[in-house]
Order: structure tokens, then C-alpha cells, then sequence
């Protein structure tokens, strides 16, 4: 999965997440969160591989399989959260205040969606 990809499932889940946290505070008394697969457990799924490790691999040999399959994707994908909240810092410590959190996203959606068709 291309890191554009990733940063823009990154932008579904942060808001999904900002839309369910809207709707628990709007409605207290004992608000659920759904239990169906969220954007982030399928950004999850999909960015780490699967690995498998020989039967006769030791713990170390089978630990250092999995850290070697995972590294690459952690990276990419803690990268995608870290580029969102730096661009949302950017907007909050500028004193903003006629931005929101949905439109920034959106519009940085918008622009990576562009980035990457061209």
C-alpha cells in the first residue's frame, strides 16, 4: 500500500473517530461505540502483512520474522498519523478558530487524492 493510500485511510479514521466522539457527547447516557469493523481496524488489517513463521523457527528466529514483516508497515503508518496531527498543530497553534477538524481533513483528503492522480 503506497503511503498516500495510507494517509488517506489515516484521514477516514481520524474522522470516524471525531464523528463517533461528536455522537457519544451529544448523547451521554450510555453511548456505545459500534461494534462493527472500524476504518482503523481495516487500516490495521490491510497495512500489516501476514507472517509466517517455519514451525522450526526458535522465539528468536520467529520474533525477529514478525519484526522484520512489521517494521516497514509501523513505520508507514505511524508516519500517516504523524504528518495528520502535525498538520492539525499547524492549524490549532496558528489560532484558527474558523477551521474545524472535518474540514481540515477534508481538504487534506482532497489534496492528497489530487497528489496522487497526478
Amino acid at each position: 500500500m503506497e503511503q498516500t493510500e495510507i494517509i488517506l485511510r489515516a484521514i477516514g479514521v481520524l474522522t470516524e473517530t471525531n464523528a463517533m466522539v461528536r455522537r457519544i457527547a451529544q448523547s451521554e447516557d450510555d453511548a456505545e461505540v459500534e461494534s462493527t469493523e472500524t476504518q482503523l481496524g481495516a487500516l490495521v488489517t490491510e497495512v500489516f502483512p501476514r507472517v509466517e513463521v517455519p514451525s522450526d523457527a526458535g522465539p528468536a528466529e520467529a520474533g525477529q520474522a514478525v519484526a522484520d514483516a512489521y517494521l516497514p508497515a509501523t513505520i508507514s503508518l505511524v508516519g500517516a498519523f504523524a504528518f495528520l496531527f502535525s498538520e492539525l498543530a499547524d492549524v490549532h497553534d496558528s489560532g484558527r478558530t474558523d477551521v474545524k477538524t472535518a474540514d481540515l481533513l477534508q481538504d487534506l483528503a482532497l489534496r492528497m487524492s489530487r497528489a496522487d492522480n497526478a
